[in-house]
C-alpha cells in the first residue's frame, strides 16, 4: 500500500512500557447498535461515518481526508506565509510563491484562455511522421504510445537503467477501452465530450473537433487491446524484458527509439529493459500505419489533457467534469487546494523542507526509529513461528528483514531545485512545462549511474509510506504522524492498532507476492526452496480468492488477485503489530479502558483508520484501478483471517464475522 510514520512518542515514556496518558477509544466513532459479529467495520466505523456525510468535492471521505485536510492548512500557512515582494530571485521559496499565486489568479488565467498552449498545438499539428518521436521526447506535457525513465536495474538493484513501457491511454484503465459494461460506457461517453470540449476550447471547428474525437478513441482502443493487465503487471519478470538498443530499433522502426532518446540529450544507449513488447509491437504499427492527422490528433489529446489544470476556469470545469464521471464527486475543489496541490506535488522537498522545520521536532524521528525496530523483531517472531516454512528460507527472510533500511520523517540530503526556473512574467502552463523539463532532466541525469539510495519518492509532508522493493526500504513520512495513524494522548494499544499496523504493513510488502521475489540487496532473486514458494503462492491464491468472493457493488466483484499484494501487508501489519504490541506489555495483560479491553481497543483503533464515507462511481472506479482493498474489506475480510480478533469481541461460530479454521488464510 503506502502509509505509515512510526510510534512510540511524545506522551509515552517508552516503547516497552506503560503509557503516560491514557486516552482511549472514541466511543462517538461506533454504532452500537450494531454487533461487533455482525459486521464489524459498522460496528466500529457507523458513528463516525454518521457524523461526516459526503460533501459535494469528495467521492470519498475518510481518516485519510481528515488528515490531509488538516495537513493540507499546515502547508497553507506555509505558502501563505512567503512575500514575493521580498523573496530571494531563485529560491525555494520565490519558485513555491509563484507557482501558488499563478495557480490562484483567475482572472489572468481567464484572460489568456488558450493562448498559452497555441504555439505547441500548432508545433504537434505542423508535424510529420519522421518528428513524432522527438516530440514525444521533449515536448513538455505531451503523452503518447509509450513512457519512458531510468529507474534501479531489477536484477542489479545498484545501477540505474533505462526502461520503456506501455501507457498511451487517456482514461485510467484499458477496461474502460475493453469492457461493454454499463459504468465503463457511460465513462467512455464523458471522456468523448471531455476531448471534444477541450479541442473546441482550443480552437478546433466542430468538424475537427469530432474528427480528433474520433480519431484518438481508434488508436486508444487499439494501445488498451495491447496492454498487460493490472494483474499481468503485478508479475514483475513479465515486464523485465533486456533488449539491445539494435534490436529495437529493427523490430519497432517506426518508434524511432533512436532519434527520441538522441532528443532527450542520451547519445548512446545500448540496451534498455522492455516493459511489454507485445504493447510496443502495436505502437509501432499504429506510428506505421495509421495517418498523420490521426496520429496528430491523438497526440493533440494527451497534450491537451496535460494542460487543462493549468488555464482557464473553462478548461477547468471541462476537467472536473470527467473527474465526476469517473469518482461521482459533486463540487469541485475550492481553488486554493487546486492551485495549493501543484508545488506541493512538482516543489515537494522545496515545501517538505519548510514543513519539517514548523510541525516535525527532532525527537519524534528518534522515537519512531524505536517502534520500528518493535515491529522488526515481532515480525522476526513471526518468521521463526511459521509452520509452512522451512527453516533454509526462514534464514534467509531474517537476513532480509535485518537488511531493510528506514527512512522517517524526511530526506538526509534535500533535493536541488536550483536548475529550475520559475517566471512570474510567464504564463503558468509555461512554468508548469519548465518543471516537467526539470523532473524529466533529473531522472535522465541519472542513467547509467549508481543509484542513490539517500533519495526519497515522497515529501515529508505526504500523509502515506511506501515500500521499496530495489532499495529494500521501509519509508514514513513526517506528516501521517499524526491522529488517527498516532496520537501522542492515546495509550500503547491504540497506537499499535493504528500506526503500528501501518508500519507492519510496509515491512510486509517486503515478503508479498510481488516483494518476496527480491532479496536482501534489492535484487529479483530466488531466495525460496521450491516447496516454500509453492507453499506460499497456495497460500496467496487462497486469499486472493477470499477478496473475490466480496461483492462491492451491485454484480461487481472485488479483485483478490489485484489487491493481493496489499492484503497480505493488511494482514501481516495486523497480526505482527498485535505481537508487538503484547511484546510491550512485559507480560501484563494491560488496562481495560472505557469498557474496552486492550485487544479491542487495538483493533478498533485499526477499523477507524479505514473509516470512510464514499460514493458508488468511486467504489467502481477504485475497484478497476485502486490495487488497495476499499476500506470496509480491508477492515472485515482482513480481520476474520484473525484468531485473536475473534477472541477479542467473543466472536464465534454463527456469527457472520466469523470464519472457520480450515478456510482461514494466514501467511505471515
Amino acid at each position: 500500500m503506502a502509509m505509515s510514520a512510526s510510534l512510540c512518542t511524545i506522551a509515552m515514556t517508552d516503547c516497552t512500557g506503560a503509557s503516560a496518558s491514557q486516552k482511549g477509544i472514541d466511543v462517538a466513532n461506533l454504532d452500537t447498535t450494531v454487533a461487533p459479529g455482525q459486521d464489524f467495520y459498522d460496528y466500529a466505523c457507523g458513528g463516525w461515518i454518521k457524523a461526516h456525510p459526503l460533501t459535494g468535492e469528495y467521492s470519498r471521505f475518510g481518516a485519510f481526508e481528515v488528515l490531509g485536510e488538516e495537513n493540507r492548512k499546515q502547508v497553507l500557512g506555509i505558502v501563505e506565509g512567503i512575500d514575493l515582494a521580498t523573496a530571494e530571485p531563485g529560491s525555494n521559496a520565490q519558485k513555491v510563491g509563484v507557482i501558488y499565486a499563478q495557480g490562484m489568479d483567475s482572472v489572468t488565467l481567464n484572460a489568456q484562455g488558450a493562448e498559452p498552449i497555441k504555439a505547441d498545438l500548432a508545433t504537434i499539428n505542423a508535424a510529420s511522421r519522421e518528428d513524432f518521436p522527438v516530440l514525444m521526447a521533449t515536448l513538455a506535457g505531451l503523452s503518447g504510445f509509450y513512457g519512458t525513465g531510468v529507474e534501479a536495474d531489477m536484477m542489479n538493484s545498484t545501477m540505474n537503467v533505462m526502461y520503456v513501457m506501455q501507457g498511451g491511454l487517456g482514461l485510467p484503465d484499458r477496461d474502460y477501452y475493453l469492457t461493454d459494461g454499463d459504468d465503463e460506457k457511460r465513462v467512455l461517453e464523458a471522456y468523448k465530450n471531455y476531448l471534444n470540449t477541450l479541442a473546441t476550447l482550443a480552437g478546433y471547428s466542430e468538424a475537427d473537433a469530432a474528427r480528433l474525437v474520433d480519431n484518438t478513441l481508434a488508436i486508444e482502443r487499439r494501445l488498451a487491446a495491447a496492454q498487460m493487465s493490472r494483474e499481468e503487471l503485478r508479475d514483475p519478470i513479465k515486464s523485465y524484458n533486456p533488449m539491445a538498443m539494435a534490436d529495437l530499433n529493427a523490430q519497432f522502426p517506426a518508434l524511432g527509439l533512436g532519434s527520441y532518446f538522441k532528443a532527450q540529450g542520451i547519445e548512446k544507449i545500448d540496451s534498455l529493459i522492455v516493459g511489454q513488447p507485445g504493447f510496443l509491437a502495436e505502437a509501432n504499427k499504429i506510428l506505421a500505419g495509421e495517418s498523420e492527422q490521426a496520429i496528430r490528433d491523438y497526440l493533440t489529446s494527451g497534450y491537451l489533457t496535460s494542460a487543462a489544470s493549468y488555464l482557464s476556469d473553462d478548461f477547468q470545469l471541462a476537467e472536473f467534469r470527467m473527474e465526476q464521471a469517473l469518482s461521482g464527486v459533486q463540487q469541485q475543489e475550492p481553488r486554493w487546494k487546486r492551485a495549493l496541490a501543484v508545488p506541493n506535488g512538482m516543489l515537494g522537498e522545496a515545501l517538505g523542507q519548510l514543513y519539517v522545520e514548523k510541525y516535525f521536532p527532532e525527537s519524534s524521528k528518534e522515537r519512531m526509529e524505536k517502534l520500528v525496530a518493535n515491529l522488526q523483531t515481532a515480525l522476526g517472531q513471526h518468521i521463526d513461528n511459521l509452520t509452512w516454512m522451512s527453516d533454509t528460507t526462514k534464514v534467509r527472510a531474517k537476513e532480509k528483514l535485518a537488511s531493510f533500511t528506514v527512512k522517517i520523517g524526511y530526506p538526509d540530503k534535500w533535493r536541488d531545485y536550483s536548475a529550475l526556473t520559475i517566471d512570474a512574467d510567464k504564463p503558468y502552463w509555461n512554468n508548469i512545462q519548465s518543471a516537467i523539463i526539470f523532473s524529466n532532466n533529473e531522472n535522465l541525469a541519472d542513467f547509467g549511474k549508481p543509484v542513490d539510495r539517500s533519495r526519497w519518492y515522497m515529501s515529508p509532508q505526504t500523509v502515506n509510506a511506501y515500500y521499496s522493493p530495489t532499495a529494500n526500504e521501509i519509508v514514513f513520512p513526517a506528516a501521517i504522524l499524526q491522529p488517527p495513524f498516532f496520537d501522542p494522548e492515546a495509550d500503547d494499544a491504540v497506537n499499535y492498532g493504528a500506526i503500528g499496523v501501518v508500519i507492519g504493513h510496509e515491512m510486509t510488502h517486503g515478503f508479498d507476492d510481488q516483494g518476496r521475489q527480491f532479496d536482501k540487496d534489492g535484487n529479483f532473486s530466488n531466495w525460496w526452496t521450491d516447496e516454500d514458494a509453492k507453499a506460499f503462492t497456495a497460500l496467496a491464491d487462497a486469499l486472493a480468492a477470499q477478496f473475490d468472493e466480496i461483492i462491492v457493488l451491485g454484480d461487481t466483484h472485488a479483485n483478490g488477485k489485484f489487491t493481493l499484494g496489499e492484503n497480505i501487508a493488511d494482514q501481516g501489519g495486523l497480526r505482527v503489530a498485535h505481537t508487538a504490541y503484547h511484546n510491550s506489555l512485559n507480560g501484563s495483560e494491560g488496562e481495560t479502558i472505557d469498557g474496552f479491553t486492550p485487544d479491542q481497543r487495538f483493533y478498533l483503533a485499526y477499523a477507524t483508520v479505514w473509516a470512510s464515507s464514499i460514493r458508488d462511481e468511486e467504489i467502481l472506479r477504485r475497484t478497476k484501478n485502486d490495487p488497495h482493498s476499499l476500506g470496509r474489506w480491508r477492515v472485515n475480510a482482513s480481520l476474520r483471517n484473525i484468531q485473536p480478533f475473534f477472541d477479542a469481541f467473543n466472536i464465534t461460530e454463527g456469527d457472520p464475522m466469523f470464519r472457520p479454521d480450515s478456510t482461514r488464510v494466514v501467511i505471515w
